[in-house]
């Protein structure tokens, strides 16, 4: 058994990926080993203390040190329907890639095994209107993200996804939004990552408008200047950093949340957070209402609470978008302090106690507790 593993393991390398039948094969025999909390995490706990969790576990190493050269070559050896936990441990390095985890495999972790977020690096410079190398039209933005995890239960941890397009080499081209990362999945975790980009950082997303789609992202850090936290999902950021970045021209200016939020459901919740970055005062929104599709039966939601505002946000936080009003959905603040906080007004909506004991984490999460399981 010993020497048909390591057999396997030596054609895997070669190869790069395995076809499904291989892969089962391969699975059979994966080192299993116990799951922990990340490393270099913002804080010393997990999301959830308690027992470590054992799964299978996959290795990625650029110089050939692991059982695979990329992440994407690791997620295409586990086989399609899978639901067990894999984690696909990625060295110390920089991968310039793009990875796509598919709805048929489940349960997947990306984690960095270096002493930091910033040791493991997925990176690619893909945009909207960037042609696809099959001529087939251009990328769209959700099709320009460096990770996709379009899979339940996926997980990110102690690594930075990052979207490097230049935005200043391509001004002929007109749709330039570059996503990092895009998650169209339930129960997400996202802990201890950095998350950067320029506009349209962070995509959080769902699979139909129908479908719930729950995150959780705590101990991190998402970079942008436009809209760089969007999409449909039901989502908690808490305990993070979410930094504001200057434009391809060096101008300050930019909105930080764009939901799309389904009327039934709940939108995007920045909790006990930071806002910061290196920008001009009064430069930025804390979001506007996104009608993808110019959907007028969506109900775009945005709550701000406990977190430290810098001078950036304006004192008219909210603003209206594509010609749908920011007053006629859902924004909201609680007790936000820093130099960018404001006391409520018609334009500056502020949570009663009663109003913000209904918007905490657990009535985002519904009965979902997110685990490193």
């Amino acid at each position: 058994m010993a020497a048909n593993r390591h057999a396997a393991l030596r054609r895997a390398r070669r190869t790069g990926l395995v076809a499904a039948a291989a892969a089962t094969a391969l699975a059979a025999v994966l080192p299993v080993q116990a799951y922990g909390a990340a490393t270099g995490a913002a804080s010393d706990e997990a999301v959830v203390p308690g027992a470590a969790a054992v799964a299978a576990t996959l290795t990625v190493a650029k110089d050939g040190t692991g059982q695979y050269t990329t992440v994407q070559a690791a997620v295409n050896a586990i086989p399609a329907g899978n639901t067990a936990r894999v984690i696909v441990s990625i060295k110390p390095g920089t991968y310039r890639e793009t990875v796509k985890i598919p709805a048929t495999k489940q349960n997947v972790t990306l984690q960095g095994s270096g002493s930091g977020r910033g040791d493991t690096v997925i990176v690619y410079n893909n945009a909207s209107g960037t042609q696809k190398p099959d001529g087939s039209g251009t990328y769209g933005t959700s099709g320009s993200a460096t990770v996709a995890a379009e899979a339940d239960g996926f997980q990110a941890r102690n690594l930075t996804v990052s979207n490097d397009f230049d935005e200043a080499a391509h001004q002929d081209m007109s749709a330039r939004q570059a996503v990092a990362l895009r998650t169209a999945a339930d129960k997400v975790v996202l802990d201890s990552v950095i998350v950067t980009g320029d506009q349209d950082t962070l995509l959080l997303d769902t699979a139909s408008k129908a479908t719930l789609g729950r995150v959780y992202m705590t101990n991190s850090y998402v970079v942008g200047n436009v809209d760089f936290i969007f999409g449909r999902a039901s989502a908690v950021i808490d305990k993070s950093v979410i930094t504001l970045k200057k434009r391809w021209d060096g101008s300050s200016a930019g909105y930080i949340a764009a939901p799309s939020t389904a009327a039934d459901r709940k939108g995007f919740l920045i909790n006990n957070s930071t806002v910061n970055g290196d920008v001009s005062a009064a430069s930025f929104y804390l979001g506007r209402p996104w009608h993808a599709g110019g959907d007028a039966s969506l109900d775009p939601m945005a709550t701000f609470r406990n977190t430290t505002l810098s001078a950036a946000i304006k004192s008219a936080p909210w603003t209206d978008m594509s010609g749908f009003s920011w007053k006629d959905d859902r924004f909201a603040e609680y007790k936000n302090t820093g130099p960018g906080a404001g006391s409520a007004s018609s334009n500056r909506p502020q949570l009663s106690d009663s109003g913000a004991a209904e918007q905490e984490t657990a009535d985002w999460l519904a009965g979902w507790t997110p685990s490193a399981s």
